[in-house]
């Protein structure tokens, strides 16, 4: 298992199209993916997961990848994140 904390830098968090992005991109990997934020663990492959969250500007995620691939899957979710989510 691998981790990473990561703050979130989208000025409306992760609502609805940045959360799908996310997902999109947690779904290309075999590994299980989840984060954790305050006391909720949420799957990253579910948007309802991670809308679940309440995730909000400047909060800071950790993520979890667990699997074949995870080292890879860990790098996507990361680099999705700094890059936005589709977000500008």
């Amino acid at each position: 298992m691998v981790s990473q904390k990561i703050t979130i830098k989208n000025p409306t968090g992760l609502h609805l199209r940045p959360a799908g992005v996310l997902c999109t991109v947690a779904m290309e990997f075999r590994s299980s993916i989840t984060f954790q934020y305050k006391h909720i663990t949420a799957n990253a492959k579910s948007v309802l997961s991670v809308l679940g969250a309440c995730v909000k500007y400047g909060d800071e995620l950790e993520f979890f990848c667990d699997g074949e691939d995870e080292q890879e899957a860990l790098a996507a979710v990361v680099a999705a994140v700094e890059n936005g989510l589709g977000d500008k």
